[in-house]
């Protein structure tokens, strides 16, 4: 591991308070018919999404690019304390669910080829719910990789799934 990835360097934290109780922003993040309109950064889509909400239950999601590439993920449930907080770790994958390294979509080898995070849902002031993601990627790798970025338009997306699931 060079310094520029040391145990040191901070990792990638993500927060955001949305006007929507806890319990519905909990819902729109692990509910397969909320995350299709979610998942992926600003003009991306998702095509496919499976959710076994379980500790040790699988997530497979797939995004599509604008130009039609398709990028795969999988995970898996480590803890879950509803609707407090999620712990899990993910992976690229291929349609079938098989792990691939970063290299297979073009990403460089410097990326982590597993990804942990833990997502809390916290009540803030009322009825808005503080939420925060804690990846463990560097955030100078995030940052190379636009993750950042593509979480925060993942988020604004999600923000909008609320509004359209509080109806």
């Amino acid at each position: 591991m060079s310094k520029a990835t040391s145990m040191q360097e901070p990792r990638l934290k993500l927060t955001r308070i949305f006007d929507a109780p806890r319990e519905l922003v909990f819902k729109v993040w692990t509910e397969p018919r909320h995350v299709l309109h979610w998942w992926g950064p600003k003009d991306f889509t998702a095509p496919f999404c499976t959710i076994d909400l379980r500790v040790g239950g699988f997530f497979h999601y797939c995004m599509r690019s604008p130009d039609g590439r398709d990028f795969w993920s999988k995970g898996v449930f480590r803890e879950i304390v509803v609707p407090e907080k999620l712990v899990t770790s993910m992976w690229f994958s291929d349609k079938d669910g098989n792990f691939l390294k970063p290299t297979d979509y073009g990403i460089g080898s410097d990326f982590p080829t597993e990804m942990h995070d833990k997502i809390t849902f916290d009540v803030h002031k009322g009825n808005k719910t503080k939420f925060a993601l804690h990846r463990d990627t560097p955030i100078s790798i995030s940052k190379r990789y636009m993750e950042d970025q593509g979480w925060g338009q993942s988020l604004d997306k999600f923000a909008g799934e609320l509004v359209r699931a509080s109806k």
